[in-house]
């Protein structure tokens, strides 16, 4: 998000049109919205490891689980700002989650305001009260006292005063909930690293487990296995880029739910790299984590879930399978050259054990949430 103050020219505010298909007459304009994306965050970051490209964004708008629009401000006929408004369909009915980017040149004009504002009536429209967005502060933003920090509810972490997205969020309302650490880490992993660390892990499970690998779908005799310790995810040693929606998520997943959940990934363009691990007295998966790999891209990669239960804690099973895992990556996926992760800064262990690994510390993203009056249920009319 960021700041604006100083009104611009006329602002027109519409709906983005979804073509069917990059090379389609009508996807001039999709294909300018995404490179607002990819320019803001490179301004931001340096980089445009973390933008979509237009066919991984347009893959994504097919995800089954949630439904997404996309609202873009116009400057004399150029989009010059978006909002992405991603609507859950399974679960959090009530929560909206958007994504502001404004062009760094349109920024401080007012145009992100009456965006935010036209996502925020879109949203109520819709039924959802809840609103949830983010904010990037990449680490060299992060220097100074206790005094230029904005902590949140939790008391964890912070997100500098400074920042104009930060001072922009708080003026139209926003309240700072969480803080997710972003981290990134170089690929392939350095030899001498990886086999110290393996010996670390198998000495202190004394050959009590086994790790099992496998890519996109799970094996048939791991499925019912793998979706307990899903359901179970918000209990245990978890880590990934969507922390707060772990937090408040409701969908309970089963066998079905699991493979429709792979079909969704592989339809977008994402390939998923899975190491689990077994506890071999009671044959039971007892830990997994992941690492997506958008199909269209594969030099940047994102670890995202790492599940281990409780009762089995204290036996280095998360670094057992996550130097596995990198691994494995390594060999399906050669052009694999940096792995980003998101952590809550409460999660000491997995912390720990990324920095082990090598991954140091890229900024931190704020989570911020807003309560919208409820306009009460919708009302539909045929004809």
């Amino acid at each position: 998000m960021a700041k604006e103050d100083q009104m611009t020219s006329t602002v027109e505010i519409g709906q983005l049109w979804i073509p069917d298909s990059l090379d389609a007459d009508d996807a001039k304009d999709f294909l300018a919205a995404v490179e607002v994306s990819r320019r803001v965050r490179m301004q931001i970051w340096g980089t445009d490891d973390l933008a979509y490209t237009p066919l991984e964004k347009l893959l994504e708008l097919g995800d089954p689980y949630e439904r997404q629009v996309i609202l873009v401000a116009r400057v004399d006929g150029r989009i010059v700002g978006t909002v992405d408004i991603a609507l859950p369909l399974a679960d959090n009915m009530d929560l909206a989650e958007f994504t502001l980017d404004i062009l760094p040149e349109f920024q401080r004009r007012g145009v992100g305001r009456q965006l935010l504002e036209a996502a925020e009536h879109f949203a109520k429209s819709e039924g959802r009260t809840m609103i949830m967005v983010d904010t990037n502060h990449p680490a060299e933003s992060l220097r100074g006292g206790a005094e230029g920090q904005l902590v949140p509810g939790s008391g964890l972490g912070f997100v500098p005063l400074a920042s104009r997205e930060v001072d922009f969020a708080r003026r139209t309302g926003y309240t700072l909930q969480h803080i997710e650490q972003f981290s990134s880490c170089a690929l392939p992993l350095d030899s001498k690293l990886v086999a110290e660390l393996e010996a670390e892990a198998e000495a202190a499970n004394a050959g009590r487990y086994r790790v099992h690998h496998w890519t996109d779908r799970c094996p048939q005799q791991w499925l019912e296995a793998v979706a307990a310790l899903e359901n179970a995810a918000g209990e245990v040693v978890s880590e990934g880029n969507d922390a707060a929606e772990a937090e408040q998520q409701q969908l309970v997943f089963d066998a079905g739910v699991l493979r429709q959940a792979e079909d969704a990934a592989v339809a977008q363009g994402r390939r998923t790299v899975v190491t689990a691990v077994e506890h071999v007295a009671s044959g039971r998966i007892v830990g997994l984590t992941t690492i997506g790999v958008l199909a269209q891209r594969q030099d940047v990669v994102f670890q995202d879930d790492t599940i281990v239960l409780q009762e089995h804690r204290g036996n280095k099973l998360g670094l057992l399978i996550k130097v596995a895992n990198m691994q494995r990556l390594s060999e399906q996926f050669p052009d694999a050259r940096v792995i980003y992760t998101w952590n809550a800064p409460e999660n000491r262990y997995l912390l720990t054990v990324n920095k082990q690994l090598g991954f140091t510390t890229a900024g931190v993203t704020g989570l911020w949430q807003k309560e919208l009056p409820n306009m009460g249920p919708r009302v539909t009319s045929s004809e």
